[in-house]
């Protein structure tokens, strides 16, 4: 009898925290996973990692709007997994940064990480409540 992988086990609610780790430089975390980055430039906002889904990067967008008036100017995707760049709608009006091979494996690879991580990460993608249309 194997084990399950340790995330699709892993289906208690999760603690969300948005941390202050630097001058205008910020965290949030789902207790480890998934992760955004947040920097306030002079004059906008860049997320790093987009979040799982669109309604995960609302809850990173709310809580910039209360640490900062700058519009959200940038999103850079660091890598192509599903956790990383399915909210980047969310970002309504923000360019989507990656690099070209990201960009290519998430054209190559995105429907089938999708489908991967959404069953090896069932509670990070049922705390999104599903994708909204």
């Amino acid at each position: 009898m194997s084990a399950d992988f340790a995330s699709t086990a892993d289906l208690t609610d999760k603690t969300i925290t948005f941390d202050a780790i630097g001058p205008d430089l910020y965290a949030f975390t789902a207790e480890g996973d998934p992760n955004s980055g947040v920097i306030v430039g002079d004059d906008g906002v860049m997320v790093i990692d987009a979040q799982a889904t669109p309604v995960m990067a609302r809850q990173v967008i709310e809580r910039v709007a209360k640490v900062t008036d700058k519009p959200i100017k940038y999103v850079l995707l660091t890598h192509y997994h599903a956790v990383r760049v399915l909210g980047a709608s969310a970002y309504a009006g923000a360019e989507i940064l990656a690099s070209a091979a990201t960009r290519a494996l998430i054209a190559e690879r995105g429907k089938a990480d999708m489908d991967s991580e959404i069953g090896r990460f069932p509670g990070c993608f049922a705390l999104s409540k599903a994708f909204p249309a």
